[in-house]
């Protein structure tokens, strides 16, 4: 694994999540049906009736906001009452299942959308790229990464077997994509200037998290997909590899913090190798200081997506946002300067950022 240095991103990683892993074995009770969890644990369903959904992201006003690929949309749903509003339309419609508006970002009060695999349109402004939100219904290319593909072909681009979609995370003065057909991470400028950060083996890099300035990364593993090759990683400022911080699933499709030091995984579920992850096995993943990860919640449905916020996480499932109260996320006491983005969010306000309910 070889990274760029690039000046305006500077990583570190907490020295004690930086150890080998110690994975799970067995997955006798990775096809139950139903939720598994602590029992302290509250989890019901927030919002239902969504389709086609990808990424996700808490916003400014402490809203959840979902893509819809199938819409080209952006869901805004409320984290209390689960109320869904229409927060963007018009977006690029995908030509495949893993097309679409499938992730999305805040800077400030600003929404930024990934768009992948999309059809170009009449005019042929619709771009592989990341989209500035402008008004419910406008937006602007700020990034044609479609265009920096054709220009930087990869050496081997693997073919995804399920919908395994790119991930995006502001950084300061720009972004992080993760490019996962491609094993790739991509530095992309808010002028729109794109560069590879790092380039990965058959792993397949998925969903991305940044706390201060450390940065994680999902990994489903190496294909064909087994049930303990998936991973977490962190970049380390400084250094020229990704470091190893948990494994012991497959395929992890997100990574997110709840507090300064709780760190979390997705899993989209368990998968024989060769095959797909079967419906209802996913799970919601705590990494452990010894690189394990434990099962928090089990049973899930395909997700692709986590949230956390206000002591709760906030899963993406198939049509479905899930809600699961009492989610440890302390604080770091290692980092006292350091303050989570996901702790002290304001309350869900009412309606969208500029009063346009749909």
């Amino acid at each position: 694994m070889k990274i760029a240095r690039t000046a305006w991103l500077a990583v570190t990683l907490t020295a004690a999540m930086l150890v080998s892993c110690a994975p799970q074995s067995g997955v006798d009770d990775r096809l139950l049906g139903g939720m598994i969890r602590d029992d302290h644990l509250k989890v019901r369903v927030l919002a239902s009736g969504l389709n086609g959904t990808g990424g996700s992201a808490i916003g400014p006003d402490g809203a959840l906001y979902v893509t819809d690929r199938v819409a080209g949309e952006v869901i805004r749903v409320n984290t209390t009452t689960g109320e869904k509003s229409t927060f963007a339309t018009g977006l690029p419609p995908p030509l495949s299942m893993s097309g679409g508006p499938i992730d999305i970002a805040f800077v400030g009060q600003v929404a930024y959308v990934l768009v992948a695999d999309v059809d170009a349109g009449p005019g042929g402004d619709r771009v592989n790229g990341i989209y500035r939100i402008d008004d419910r219904d406008s937006w602007t290319v700020v990034a044609d990464l479609g265009a920096f593909t054709r220009a930087n072909p990869p050496h081997n681009p693997v073919t995804l077997m399920e919908e395994l979609a790119p991930a995006i995370e502001p950084v300061q003065h720009g972004f992080l994509v993760t490019d996962g057909q491609r094993e790739r991470l991509l530095a992309v400028t808010r002028e729109g200037e794109v560069s590879v950060l790092l380039t990965f083996g058959n792993v397949t890099p998925t969903g991305i998290a940044r706390l201060g300035r450390s940065v994680y990364i999902a990994q489903t593993g190496s294909m064909p997909y087994g049930a303990e090759r998936g991973r977490v990683v962190g970049i380390l400022g400084g250094e020229s590899e990704a470091v190893q911080v948990a494994s012991g699933d497959s395929p992890l499709v997100d990574v997110e913090f709840a507090g300064c030091d709780a760190l979390y995984a997705l899993s989209r579920g368990y998968a024989l190798p060769g095959a797909t992850a079967l419906p209802r096995t996913g799970r919601l993943l705590r990494v452990n200081g010894d690189g394990s990860l434990s099962r928090v919640v089990g049973g899930l449905d395909l997700p692709t997506s986590v949230e956390f916020a206000d002591g709760a996480a906030f899963v993406v499932a198939g049509d479905e946002v899930l809600r699961i109260d009492n989610v440890p996320g302390d604080a770091n006491p290692q980092h006292p300067g350091v303050r989570c983005r996901h702790q002290s969010r304001p309350q869900a306000a009412a309606q969208p950022m500029w009063g346009r309910a749909g």
